[in-house]
């Protein structure tokens, strides 16, 4: 297994450079840089003054002599300036990515936690009312849109009973620990229906495959109670897919949900992220969505070498 994760971790080096000069290429290539919107913010720019300027920051360079350059103040720890927020990217970055965490986070555990319990449930009585209810639940969670479900919440909740705020991260000169949690009820609760209902159909679906298997029939009549039958034997074999789905959606914790954080004026990496592409903040960008990029790769090592504790059939010798 350590000779797997040293070669996983050789593959996620050469596959971030790789995505580094994609993604440094791609904002590159837009119409546009920080000079040219300087002169079209500052009329007395003459011609003159961008081409100073873009030789001084190399924005006159071939693409490759750029990166080559950004990518030398990378691996030494610097990640350059942040145009749109006057700041070292490092100092832009922090901030908005320990309010993503803050939001993310606990939906994602507590849509996990759903998930596992209504699957669970659902796939233990098929085609039973439980069944169709969990169902129904999971439908209607995936078709309603994100955007609509925080709308619904703000005008029930805020404007209608007044008791959570509608939106924002905290009240203005508070720093009260209970007034923050207060401003992230409603952003939490959004996320975690949509992300629970997604969750519970790929649980319900991989415990029903499960619970069919040869060596759950082989368990029951042995004698084993239900819920060894189900927790030790069904559950581990079910979530090895369910695995899969989870490592993949670990990129989201650290790229934010970009609707959910404009509905609710919420300062997370998803509107960092947004902004940053727009506002040609090159820098920024390339930082946040490199980040997201780590996240998803790392988490997806993990779940590699999750799989062999949850299936002792798979080994990585």
């Amino acid at each position: 297994m350590i000779r797997f994760a040293a070669i996983r971790l050789v593959e996620i080096i050469a596959m971030l450079a790789l995505m580094s000069f994609v993604i440094y290429a791609l904002i590159g290539l837009m119409p546009g840089d920080p000079i040219d919107l300087m002169r079209s913010a500052d009329p007395r720019m003459s011609a003159a003054d961008a081409a100073r300027l873009k030789a001084l920051y190399g924005l006159d360079q071939p693409l490759l002599l750029r990166y080559a350059g950004w990518a030398r103040q990378a691996l030494a720890g610097d990640l350059g300036y942040s145009r749109l927020f006057a700041a070292p990217v490092w100092g832009a970055l922090l901030p908005r990515l320990g309010n993503s965490l803050l939001l993310m986070v606990p939906s994602f555990v507590l849509a996990f936690t759903i998930a596992l319990g209504l699957g669970t449930l659902a796939a233990r009585h098929p085609r039973s009312r439980l069944d169709g209810a969990v169902n129904l639940f999971c439908f209607a969670g995936i078709s309603m849109p994100t955007f609509w479900l925080a709308l619904i919440l703000i005008l029930v909740f805020a404007a209608g009973f007044g008791w959570l705020p509608a939106s924002g991260i905290a009240t203005a000169g508070s720093s009260d620990i209970a007034d923050r949690l207060r401003h992230l009820v409603m952003p939490v609760t959004t996320l975690t229906l949509v992300s629970a209902a997604s969750y519970t159909r790929y649980v319900r679906s991989a415990m029903r495959e499960a619970l069919a298997q040869d060596h759950i029939r082989t368990a029951r009549a042995k004698g084993a109670s239900e819920a060894r039958v189900v927790v030790h034997h069904a559950l581990r074999s079910a979530l090895v897919p369910v695995t899969t789905i989870l490592a993949l959606s670990f990129g989201g914790l650290v790229s934010g949900a970009l609707v959910t954080e404009t509905m609710f004026a919420y300062p997370g990496m998803g509107k960092l992220i947004f902004d940053a592409v727009m506002g040609n903040d090159y820098n920024l960008a390339l930082a946040a969505l490199l980040l997201a990029t780590v996240v998803t790769m790392v988490a997806n090592l993990v779940a590699d070498l999750a799989y062999a504790w949850l299936d002792p059939r798979v080994s990585y010798r």
